[in-house]
């Protein structure tokens, strides 16, 4: 498919995308949209940064579009993935639609929501605690929903939002159209889709558990303690937007604070902000207001932010899939970008797992100390080995300060 206009959709729904400089469907749209449109359930993994939003808003648009009756929703496990969802489905949507939606998260004002809830809103996208809440409250009414969106399941069930999932499918009409879309596909994802999904289609594009080609990686062994000193010379060297994934939210408020003393604007996302917080981080580091993002992973899933140039690992992920993720932010839609993973000696086991999903075929047991099978020159990354000695002095705002246009 050389075009968008080749799936037969509306004329609205084409301008839209034109608007949206959509002109070439990714390899995961061209594959799962024509499904969709057919009524088809999907189960559909791809690399991060392909596609996988537009290629289930899309048909989800298309079918409200063709019929007056019915509505949809979508699932995501945060709300800035939710938030990214739903922007897409508005420029979709297009200004003058009459088609209205809701933005059912936690963290925002309950009588807000059932405000957005009491207009009869045809397509729902939220996450699933607080769907449950207006469930439970009965302010939520699921019995016209025949077309289901989850997206990122590995992680929902990962943030232990399985029986959530159970709970909500329950109110929704047996006769549906459930998609479910995946960077990762571990068992317990292939295990869900049978209970979820009735004869799916099956979408793969590339390899799920490997890194995108175009990121060019390194690994930087040093103790904990010297850490931070490595970062403000990885900062330095670099230039570009970053994000520095911590394991903490106290560590990433920490992390923050210390590079807005040595001179990089630097801000902090994690589950603790308020949402108006987070809404507000997000969109400032959107508009190149300040380079540096801190964040736990509550920002390795999903989020688009395509001038993100580097990620760095100050800590890593507690779960392996995670690592994959986090890489996801940069290098988005074809873009080169650059990771840099910082390993302490603690962080062996971490380490190993990581190397085992990236390289299941190697054997098990490696020291954590090279590639899993500990073969030299058969290394996924290159490799700097910092003196353990050295210190970092304060370059001071000049030799720090690296601000961005506007």
């Amino acid at each position: 498919m050389n075009n968008f206009e080749g799936f037969g959709l509306s004329q609205d729904l084409n301008r839209s995308l034109k608007k949206m400089g959509y002109t070439v469907p990714t390899p995961v749209q061209q594959q799962a949209i024509p499904l969709a449109m057919q009524g088809r359930d999907i189960l559909g993994s791809a690399q991060t940064g392909t596609g996988k939003t537009a290629a289930f808003a899309i048909p989800l648009v298309e079918a409200l579009l063709r019929s007056p009756r019915g509505s949809a929703m979508v699932l995501t496990p945060t709300r800035e993935l939710a938030k990214q969802v739903l922007d897409v489905i508005h420029q979709l949507l297009g200004h003058q639609s009459p088609i209205k939606t809701a933005f059912i998260i936690g963290g925002e004002s309950m009588g807000k929501q059932m405000s957005q809830l009491r207009a009869k809103p045809r397509i729902i996208v939220g996450t699933p605690g607080r769907i449950n809440d207006h469930l439970g409250r009965g302010s939520l009414n699921l019995h016209d929903t025949a077309f289901l969106v989850l997206d990122e399941t590995d992680r929902m069930l990962d943030m232990g939002f399985g029986v959530q999932l159970d709970k909500i499918l329950k109110y929704l009409p047996a006769k549906r159209q459930t998609l479910m879309f995946s960077a990762t596909l571990p068992q317990g994802i292939i295990q869900l889709s049978s209970k979820y999904l009735t004869n799916p289609e099956r979408v793969s594009v590339g390899a799920t558990n490997v890194v995108a080609i175009n990121i060019k990686q390194q690994i930087v062994r040093i103790d904990q303690e010297q850490k931070y000193g490595e970062l403000v010379s990885q900062l330095h060297e670099r230039t570009g937007s970053v994000i520095v994934f911590s394991k903490t939210k106290h560590g990433a408020d920490r992390i923050a604070k210390n590079l807005r003393r040595d001179g990089f604007e630097s801000e902090a996302l994690h589950g603790d902000l308020r949402q108006s917080k987070r809404t507000q981080v997000m969109q400032n580091f959107r508009r190149k207001s300040f380079r540096v993002l801190v964040a736990t992973d509550i920002a390795a899933r999903g989020l688009d932010v395509p001038h993100i140039e580097h990620v760095i690992n100050y800590d890593l992920p507690q779960v392996a899939e995670d690592y994959i993720h986090r890489m996801g932010r940069t290098a988005r839609a074809g873009a080169e970008g650059s990771a840099v993973c910082f390993i302490s000696p603690q962080d062996g086991q971490k380490w190993r797992a990581i190397e085992r999903l990236l390289n299941p075929g190697a054997a098990k047991g490696g020291d954590g100390k090279g590639s899993a099978d500990g073969k030299k020159g058969d290394q996924p990354f290159n490799k700097k080995r910092r003196p353990n000695k050295r210190r970092f002095r304060n370059k001071g705002p000049q030799g720090g300060q690296q601000r961005m246009a506007a």
